[in-house]
């Protein structure tokens, strides 16, 4: 069963400006998130080419900190930053998403400990056609800003 979906991606996602990569929340639920990339023609990471498939890596880390958000949202919180740890097993079917598509990213976690440490499940596909595969390591502490200011980070 689906949740309730806040109003816009800005209301959950912390990324602002051209380093946010998303750009619709499709469906959330408590343990999955789907969202949408419109491939810009002209951006951060695009080449004549298109967008460089490991930029999937982040699109997959953008999805997870909706996915966040939209609990901190649930929860009556403010969204707030996560760390990403790393990917295992990232695997692009081709070099580059095409300019102009829309993708969509689909985020299932695997897993969520207490510490804020947590393992995604995530694929990206243009229509029925999965173009990458990966699991996504997470790091979502429970003071972010205090946890920077440690030096820990």
């Amino acid at each position: 069963m689906s949740m309730p979906l806040p109003h816009n991606i800005d209301d959950v996602l912390p990324h602002r400006d051209s380093m946010r990569l998303i750009d619709r929340l499709l469906d959330w639920q408590p343990e999955s998130i789907v969202v949408e990339v419109d491939v810009p023609s002209h951006g951060l990471f695009t080449t004549a080419d298109g967008v460089p498939a490991w930029v999937g890596v982040e699109y997959m880390a953008q999805a997870i900190a909706a996915w966040a958000g939209c609990k901190a949202r649930q929860a009556g919180r403010e969204p707030s930053i996560g760390f990403l740890l790393g990917t295992r097993r990232y695997t692009a079917h081709q070099p580059f998403f095409a300019a102009g598509s829309c993708l969509r990213v689909e985020a299932q976690c695997e897993l969520m400990g207490e510490n804020g440490l947590g393992m995604f499940a995530c694929r990206i596909l243009a229509g029925a056609t999965e173009l990458a595969v990966a699991n996504v390591s997470v790091f979502e502490p429970r003071d972010a800003m205090a946890y920077l200011e440690s030096g820990e980070a």
